[in-house]
């Protein structure tokens, strides 16, 4: 049976059928549209049965809340020159407030980092109103569900690609960099990118924390800054892989070019 969600698109696939990111994400005229369809998702089951056992089992810390459970759609101003893609959403985390790194140890530091550097309004993130704002910043993901152990396979990935492609394409008037959070964000940008019809270099370029990529729009000759940088993970901040300094020269480098 189809279910008639807000935001559902007359005759598109059913939510838990598999192909109904790729049909529902290209009708999508605008970055609220999209998001209100991508809430309504259930088009991988692994990770639909985690995300709603984990907001039913809970954590002791947050046994009083009323867990999201759903799709984490992105977050920040429509018309950011500067978009920053993570891995997924956590599931104490985005998955618990429905907001992206919200209420976990990875948004409490990229987000303080962000206001470190003039990007957002407060450093703090706890929750859906919490007066939090990004200045010409949205930040999204490769894959909008949490995930069991962080770790989305490839299928659920190709999967939930739609998303951020419909997304960067609403984004590509006023986009001018993106900030790629981790290997597997990268390797979710890179074919986004190509598919989009940004030209990337040959061979593509490999991962690493600091790279910066030029990719050029054919269709205005602008370029597309596409910068590297570990992901705030709680493991990568405790064994200083990452470390806060790191991360605000990536984020400074960012807004400079965004504001060129």
């Amino acid at each position: 049976m189809r279910d008639n969600h807000p935001g559902a698109v007359p005759n598109s696939p059913a939510p838990d059928d598999p192909g109904y990111p790729a049909a529902t994400a290209s009708d999508a005229g605008t970055v609220t549209e999209l998001d209100a369809v991508l809430v309504g998702c259930r088009a991988c089951p692994r990770l639909v049965a985690w995300r709603e056992q984990v907001a039913t089992v809970k954590r002791s810390a947050f046994r009083e809340w009323d867990y999201w459970a759903k799709p984490v759609p992105g977050f920040g101003p429509v018309d950011a020159t500067l978009a920053i893609v993570g891995l997924a959403p956590a599931a104490h985390g985005g998955n618990r407030t429905g907001r992206i790194f919200t209420g976990d140890p990875s948004g409490d530091v990229l987000y303080a980092a962000l206001h470190a550097v003039g990007l957002a309004s407060q450093p703090t993130a706890t929750h859906r109103g919490d007066g939090l704002a990004l200045r010409g910043v949205r930040i999204t993901v490769p894959v909008h569900c949490a995930p069991p152990d962080n770790r989305p396979t490839t299928i659920e990935r190709d999967t939930c690609r739609p998303w951020l492609a419909r997304e960067l394409a609403l984004l590509r008037p006023t986009l001018r960099v993106v900030v790629v959070l981790g290997g597997f964000g990268w390797q979710a940008a890179l074919p986004v990118l190509a598919a989009g019809g940004w030209s990337l270099p040959r061979p593509r370029p490999a991962f690493g924390h600091g790279v910066h990529v030029r990719v050029t729009d054919p269709r205005t000759g602008r370029d597309l800054h596409l910068l590297g940088c570990y992901h705030p993970s709680r493991r990568n901040i405790s064994t200083r892989t990452l470390t806060i300094p790191m991360l605000h020269d990536v984020l400074r480098r960012a807004a400079h070019l965004a504001r060129q």
